[in-house]
């Protein structure tokens, strides 16, 4: 069986995720997308949703294929693509810049172990789309609506109104 790992925070999960993860699922038998959990830093970084938010929302939107399932994982890709057994680590390259980081990224995992990394580019349509702009977006306003799945969208918007009346 081939299984591949489409690892990150996903905060929150966009449309440009959902096309690497739907184009990923085509090209093999399996594919983990994979929500990175650290307790200890989700308390002190800028995550506007918690590991179990997260990985429920991106449970829900990867429905449509049966070949896609979420987990949640600490420490190091590698270890957890050993642990599950992957033979690929797939990543959405949106130009030029997420090439240099993923490149490194991916030599590194390499040197950590036998893991492929795939790279597939971001649909042009989508290559502007990224989490944090999309929350920076929709914390001044913005729609962002056609960006995110209509739950997350639904889901974002709650909870910036959240922030805002406790701020």
């Amino acid at each position: 069986m081939r299984r591949a790992v489409c690892p990150g925070s996903f905060d929150p999960v966009t449309i440009g995720h959902l096309d690497i993860f739907g184009r990923a699922a085509a090209l093999f038998d399996e594919v983990v997308v994979a929500v990175g959990v650290n307790k200890s830093k989700s308390a002190t970084s800028n995550r506007l949703f918690t590991s179990d938010e997260r990985l429920e929302m991106i449970a829900a939107a990867v429905s449509p294929w049966s070949n896609v399932n979420v987990q949640g994982f600490t420490g190091l890709v590698t270890d957890f693509c050993r642990d599950i057994e992957a033979q690929a680590i797939v990543k959405g390259l949106r130009g030029s810049g997420d090439y240099d980081y993923e490149l490194q990224m991916a030599q590194m995992n390499a040197h950590l172990t036998d893991v492929e990394t795939v790279f597939l580019m971001t649909d042009p349509s989508m290559s502007f789309v990224s989490s944090s702009l999309v929350k920076e977006v929709a914390s001044f306003g913005g729609d962002v609506s056609g960006l995110v799945p209509p739950a997350v969208f639904e889901r974002l918007t709650a909870r910036l109104a959240e922030r805002r009346a406790g701020a």
